[in-house]
């Protein structure tokens, strides 16, 4: 190997170097949370200790302090790294659709799933904590709004969803109706709902009922 190769090589194992302690600590973080997350579940929050969590995690306390300071912080970020997947995969469902109502439907379904999936969740001490870290929570919900408010604006246009209510209503409508995903007791009930959903959404429901 000639000595100007060499030297490229050597200029280059300082990002290498990083990239690989950058991934390392990556993965460490997201088992640090995975394993927090499934011992508060089983066990509830206040039960759950650092030592525990380094124990299942199978590293050292001092290591675990280095990356979290206590139980709560580990979860919020885990909460902010599930409201980045979720939105990235309500993003990706609009994308493999081109019809404005199919693009609707596709995130619809993908968020009633992501509701569903949460239920177990939300009988423990777990559901307040997160919901106390309101600014990334508030933030994405308004993201939420506002891709589901598109959607339903482009379908309006094409025809497709019911022009005698506003988006903004309709979004209301939907996000709020998704909600009961949560108890359902099964995927294709979820299924159900949406299709529910989507049926009060449609253009031939323009009759007023009768008060």
């Amino acid at each position: 190997m000639s000595l100007s190769n060499t030297l490229c090589i050597l200029r280059e194992m300082p990002k290498l170097w990083a990239d690989t302690v950058e991934t390392h600590r990556h993965e460490v973080r997201e088992a640090i949370q995975e394993t927090t997350i499934a011992l508060v579940v089983n066990q509830g929050l206040r039960s759950v200790t650092m030592s525990q969590i380094a124990e299942r995690t199978g590293i050292g306390r001092a290591t675990l302090y280095k990356y979290f300071p206590d139980v709560d912080s580990i979860l919020r970020a885990w909460h902010e790294r599930q409201i980045h997947s979720h939105l990235h995969e309500l993003v990706e469902a609009a994308e493999r659709a081109t019809d404005p109502l199919d693009r609707l439907t596709a995130v619809l379904h993908s968020y009633a799933l992501i509701v569903h999936g949460s239920r177990g969740h939300r009988d423990t001490e777990l559901a307040a904590l997160l919901h106390g870290h309101h600014a990334r929570h508030n933030h994405a919900e308004q993201q939420l709004q506002r891709m589901v408010r598109t959607l339903i604006g482009d379908a309006v246009t094409m025809g497709s969803v019911r022009s005698d209510v506003s988006p903004e209503e309709l979004t209301e409508y939907c996000l709020h109706a998704l909600t009961a995903s949560r108890s359902l007791a099964s995927k294709a009930a979820v299924g159900r709902l949406v299709g529910v959903i989507l049926a009060g959404l449609a253009p031939e429901n323009h009759k007023k009922p009768t008060l």
